[in-house]
């Protein structure tokens, strides 16, 4: 058995998996803001009672925002901005007196998908999230694919490609740069977007329902958002050649999507023919849990 946390900005999620991927145990707590000891001492809490539980002691995998440096080990890039700098892994290894494995959040969910989700039995998996922020995770052979930057699959942050009329001027990302694909594909983006077209204050499932009941102006946004996916993710195609893409977060609950971007990504994709899928999560806010979770392999821990 194993224990996987989800250490999110706003709760701390654990569960124990048995080999088959069934639930042994599940608790959320709240994540104590701006402390990092006591998010620390809080993770370290639930894998006592997970293991209680479980009647054994189990391997360990943490998902977090942003991922460890390369440089140092510690936090990077998390919106957790708590974690940042902190030697999150070497911290919780001590306090546990046991080998922890940590990876990106999008990472986990890629992981989730691909060992017992919507892309299961799919020999690579590109997952992203589109909710607050844009990220994205790549999972090969059922392991994740860090690479030797350890960020692999970090797509969010690259500019989203043939900005035309519609994309202008091109908007400001909280990295500091312009027109990056978070700017344009998060839950927050749809909505300035909205706006900025004429649309009324609304968030990006107002503007799904909108949509679905024949309003023009959200109809129009909706293309709009389906128009850039289906370039960015075209984009990530050419490269990758996934198997499947892996939609997680708020957005992944717009269901034309689905029909909408594969039909409009073949002009962006250098083949004749596109047979990668587009799929909804299967484990919805649970796959960043269980994809940490098996960061620990059946034969380890």
């Amino acid at each position: 058995m194993r224990i996987g946390v989800d250490l999110g900005g706003t709760k701390i999620e654990a569960i124990v998996l048995d080999g088959g991927g069934g639930i042994r145990f599940r608790e959320r707590v709240a994540t104590p803001q701006g402390d990092y000891r006591a998010t620390v001492e809080a993770v370290a809490t639930l894998v006592a009672r997970a293991e209680a539980a479980a009647g054994a002691s189990c391997s360990v995998g943490i998902g977090t925002p942003g991922a460890p440096s390369r440089v140092d080990g510690r936090i990077r890039n998390a919106n957790s901005t708590c974690l940042n700098g902190q030697a999150l892994q070497d911290d919780l290894q001590a306090r546990l007196g046991r080998p922890v494995r940590i990876a990106n959040d999008a990472n986990c969910l890629a992981l989730s998908e691909a060992v017992d989700g919507a892309a299961a039995g799919a020999g690579v998996v590109f997952a992203v999230i589109l909710g607050t922020g844009v990220g994205g995770g790549i999972a090969v052979g059922r392991r994740v694919l860090e690479g030797p930057n350890g960020i692999a699959g970090e797509w969010g942050h690259n500019p989203l490609p043939l900005p035309g009329p519609d994309d202008l001027p091109l908007p400001a990302c909280y990295c500091g740069r312009q027109g990056c694909v978070e700017a344009y594909l998060s839950g927050p983006a749809m909505g300035l977007d909205h706006r900025a077209h004429g649309g009324r204050s609304a968030d990006a499932r107002d503007i799904a329902a909108g949509a679905a009941r024949g309003d023009a102006s959200c109809e129009a946004t909706l293309v709009r958002y389906a128009r850039r996916l289906a370039r960015a993710l075209g984009s990530v195609i050419n490269i990758l050649d996934p198997d499947v893409v892996v939609l997680g977060g708020g957005l992944s609950n717009v269901d034309a999507l689905y029909t909408m971007v594969p039909a409009l990504w073949g002009p962006h994709v250098f083949s004749d023919r596109v047979d990668t899928r587009l799929v909804r999560n299967r484990h919805g806010d649970s796959s960043g849990v269980r994809g940490a979770a098996w960061l620990w392999g059946p034969d380890e821990g």
